[in-house]
């Protein structure tokens, strides 16, 4: 059995407490997010991905990080409100965390350490996928873009179980 991200607790971006067991039945896709990145393109196909499956059960969740090039200087405010106006984003975003070192958000250290291959997040949108229960089924590296064939397999299947 893989580990699961039910116990963790997070922040959104609107600094509400919530336990990802709340969303329990729903298949996740997670991802370290950040405005100033070479990969940043990638919140149109996040998008396209939660329009597509969202009514099918996939969450997107976003979690802003800084850890990398120091790509998200941003307030939480500032990143909400760049990534509405300039991608059009409705899939839920979370408060900024770390996704690296001794401040590692308990859910990298879970998310990282739970499927192959382990080790740290290499980069901004690094994407993991989660299944209905709770557990990492799936890391996809941050040039894996959201429409890319091997990641729409992978989260249509999970939405499959």
């Amino acid at each position: 059995m893989s580990a699961t991200v039910s116990d963790i607790k997070v922040k959104t971006i609107n600094g509400l407490e919530k336990k990802l067991a709340e969303y329990s039945g729903n298949v996740l896709l997670i991802v370290n997010v950040a405005s100033y990145c070479g990969y940043t393109p990638q919140y149109s196909g996040l998008e396209e991905l939660n329009q597509k499956y969202g009514s099918q059960g996939l969450k997107v969740l976003g979690f802003p990080c800084n850890d990398f090039g120091a790509q998200e200087p941003g307030s939480n405010n500032e990143i909400a409100q760049f990534c509405e106006t300039k991608y059009g984003v409705t899939f839920e975003m979370f408060d900024k965390v770390a996704a690296l070192g001794a401040s590692k958000h308990p859910l990298y250290a879970t998310l990282t350490s739970s499927v192959e291959p382990q080790g740290d997040v290499a980069w901004n949108f690094e994407k993991f996928l989660i299944s209905k229960q709770g557990e990492v089924v799936a890391r996809f590296k941050s040039g894996v873009a959201p429409s890319d064939s091997s990641l729409i397999a992978a989260i249509e299947a999970e939405l499959a179980k």
